[in-house]
């Protein structure tokens, strides 16, 4: 396949920045995007050029590093996948793809396709500990969990935590995220100590870091490679609601 490939050029975050068209030649359908990508750096290196700063881990969907909009779709045109997982037969010979980094005030470009996403950290650091007893581990079936919390506490675990619902959002919310790690603890018996207070402090970091409010639009899940559903977002806000009420002794909560 021979590729025309635009890519977003920024040397720094002060940089204005610019699209930069790139043609490569021979690239093979089973070849991964991030494969791609490096055939492509391999060649500039070669050439005495710079090549294209862009994240990258595991390469195998499970770090979240990868994060890539191509052709303004988070993690490109396959569903349920991350960037480094899409393969190029997804493609057409001769197309041209536009490769840019996610767009959002909280995720500043860093260089070319890396974005700084330590407000997602700060999200984390937010929630604190879990009170867990100390001493030997406990027997494995000692505390019951129903099925159905522990599937949905699963499904929110999957999060990868690589943005794409933050990319993908009209408003820049990173609600999916912080949804999906505040439920797959209140979910269980273990989270329950801190549930509360967990719930505030990550909501309030979200807020400070700069990302937009949810206006239910469902781009973050649509986009979301491990399918975390729209609905964790509604047990995010049941919580809050619950925890706001009882900081400020509304009687009932």
């Amino acid at each position: 396949m021979n590729l025309t490939l635009r890519i977003w050029r920024q040397h720094g975050p002060e940089d204005k920045g610019r699209m930069v068209t790139y043609p490569v030649q021979d690239v093979s359908p089973d070849m991964s995007f991030l494969e791609m990508l490096d055939v492509l750096n391999e060649r500039l290196i070669l050439d005495g050029e710079e090549p294209v700063a862009f994240d990258h881990d595991c390469r195998e969907g499970i770090c979240g590093m990868c994060s890539l909009m191509i052709n303004g779709e988070a993690h490109g045109p396959q569903r349920g996948t991350t960037a480094c997982q899409l393969h190029m037969r997804q493609f057409s010979d001769g197309e041209t793809i536009d490769i840019e980094p996610w767009r959002a005030r909280a995720f500043p470009v860093v260089k070319d396709l890396v974005v700084n996403r330590n407000a997602f950290d700060q999200i984390i650091a937010a929630g604190g500990y879990v009170t867990a007893p100390t001493g030997s581990a406990p027997e494995a079936h000692s505390v019951p969990v129903p099925k159905a919390d522990a599937d949905a506490a699963f499904s929110s675990a999957a999060c990868i935590g690589c943005g794409a619902c933050v990319a993908a959002c009209p408003n820049g919310s990173g609600m999916l995220f912080t949804a999906a790690k505040i439920t797959q603890l209140s979910l269980l018996p273990q989270g329950q100590p801190e549930r509360y207070t967990r719930v505030i402090g990550m909501v309030d970091a979200h807020d400070e870091a700069g990302f937009g409010g949810c206006t239910n639009i469902g781009e973050c899940a649509a986009a979301c490679p491990k399918g975390i559903p729209l609905n964790t977002i509604g047990r995010l806000n049941r919580d809050y609601l619950k925890a706001t009420a009882k900081r400020s002794g509304t009687p009932g909560s």
